[in-house]
């Protein structure tokens, strides 16, 4: 019988054993299988179980968590979901994330090791720690003047503090509220297939993620490359330019919609627009001095982050000189986003540097302690301080008496370019309407802000003149927003 129990014993210490060895090499070495395996609902289920973390504009939330009691318990909402969309994105539990929910992903579910007291007994528990918040740079009343001025027209707003690259305003139009994505029923599949397939493209984040071609908004490049190769050394001498200018090598000539263009000066030229001087300033200076000075503003920048990823705008340097005077005035294959033409603004109104823009201030624990955040961001000298200074006389002009007088705010100095971009086969296209501007306040020791507005579909003025019609007052608005004016 002992004989008996012994034996028994041993099959069972055995059995004992084949379930841990068993059970350890399904936990750790099959771990990785099982988690990612589409069948398996616990990690979907533990992501929703409690809510997430907040992004914060002027110190309030723009987002919030529903509790649902279903499986899946918590759902994202979202206040004023059409204003913030650009810079929130969404949180779906059926098509996941994007723009800051997806780039803070980590802090907003609590995931972050970050957030973590303890690490060890988390990993040991597989516990979660609470969301924490991100705490963004937008100027409320900014965003709001920017959705207020487009009106549901297409086109985008950016705008930057010059100083340091804080993110002001973001706003793409049309929009969509990211509330209609949040949850996983029938309803969700429904505005999905419906935002997609509509025409207007109210996911599509015109800011970063759509490039137009710049049109003369981009002269203040061509003019900052003249100023720094020398080609132009006095803004108001006269220059050598033939109205029209003939393209060259070819038989195509350039004409402008201004009158008294030809041979005028630099700054009449900036004044009104005269594609002809800048397409043969751009000739004069280069294509290589071209480049290095649209690269230093920008261009040509594919690893750009605010922290989502923004698409690069491009200057093409593999072009005949015709090529190159059409690229010079912000046509051919030149192409911006909004956000960049802001960050030439922003370049030009702080005496030539760029400091990266950005759009996360900092992040937080739930209860309000700063995880990270507040460090430096890189800063590079575009063109000369003495360039810089030459642009921002230019631009002054620009508002005071030039194309872009809607622009102007009481009690700030306001620096602008008006812009029409072609576009369409054989230029058909309804021109895109844009204007660049920075703003000064009376007494204020450095510009508080700097922005880029375009406007899709415009009135049909082929003039520069619709820049300043239909986007410097847009512009306009968003500026004496930050300043208080």
């Amino acid at each position: 019988m002992a004989r008996c129990i012994r034996h028994a014993c041993a099959f069972c210490t055995l059995l004992l054993a084949a379930l841990l060895v068993n059970a350890a090499r399904v936990q750790l070495v099959q771990a990785g299988t099982y988690t990612g395996n589409p069948a398996n609902r616990r990690a979907a289920i533990a992501r929703y179980q409690q809510p997430r973390g907040d992004i914060l504009v002027g110190g309030r939330p723009v987002t919030g968590s529903v509790d649902t009691h279903e499986q899946l318990r918590y759902e994202r909402a979202y206040q004023n979901g059409p204003l913030y969309a650009p810079v929130t994105g969404f949180a779906s539990q059926s098509y996941g994330t994007t723009f800051l929910e997806h780039a803070e992903d980590g802090v907003l579910s609590g995931t972050d090791p970050m957030l973590q007291p303890l690490p060890l007994w988390n990993d040991m528990t597989r516990g979660r720690s609470p969301g924490g918040n991100v705490v963004t740079t937008l100027h409320r009343a900014a965003q709001e003047a920017a959705y207020r001025g487009l009106a549901g027209r297409k086109g985008a707003v950016a705008a930057i503090e010059p100083a340091t690259g804080r993110v002001l305003a973001l706003v793409s139009s049309p929009s969509y509220d990211p509330a209609q994505l949040s949850g996983n029923g029938e309803a969700t599949a429904s505005a999905w297939a419906r935002l997609n397939s509509d025409p207007e493209k109210p996911m599509l984040n015109r800011a970063v993620r759509q490039t137009y071609p710049p049109g003369s908004t981009f002269k203040v490049v061509t003019a900052a490359a003249a100023l720094d190769a020398g080609v132009v050394t006095d803004p108001d001498a006269r220059t050598d330019s033939p109205d029209p200018y003939r393209l060259p090598g070819t038989r195509t000539r350039l004409t402008n919609e201004a009158d008294g263009c030809a041979d005028t000066s630099l700054r009449d030229a900036f004044e009104w627009s005269c594609n002809t001087v800048f397409a043969k300033l751009g000739v004069d200076v280069g294509v290589q001095d071209m480049k290095n000075t649209a690269e230093a503003f920008g261009f040509n920048d594919t690893g750009l982050r605010i922290p989502f990823s923004v698409a690069p705008s491009t200057f093409d340097f593999r072009v005949d000189k015709a090529q190159l005077a059409l690229s010079s005035i912000g046509q051919y294959n030149t192409r911006a986003t909004p956000l960049q033409m802001a960050m030439v603004a922003a370049a030009v109104a702080d005496d030539g540097r760029l400091h990266t823009p950005y759009l996360v201030e900092r992040t937080t624990r739930r209860g309000g302690e700063t995880v990270s955040g507040g460090g430096m961001r890189p800063v590079r000298q575009v063109m000369r301080p003495s360039t810089a200074r030459q642009l921002k006389d230019l631009m002054t002009g620009v508002v005071r008496e030039g194309t872009g007088t809607r622009a102007a705010v009481p009690g700030a100095v306001v620096g602008g370019k008006t812009g029409t971009a072609q576009h369409g086969v054989g230029n058909t296209g309804v021109p895109y309407a844009w204007f660049v501007s920075w703003a000064q306040a009376d007494g204020a020791a450095e510009p508080g802000v700097a922005v880029a507005v375009v406007v899709e579909d415009a009135s049909a003025d082929r003039g520069e003149i619709s820049g300043g019609g239909d986007a410097a007052p847009i512009a306009r608005d968003v500026m004496r927003a930050v300043l208080g004016r």
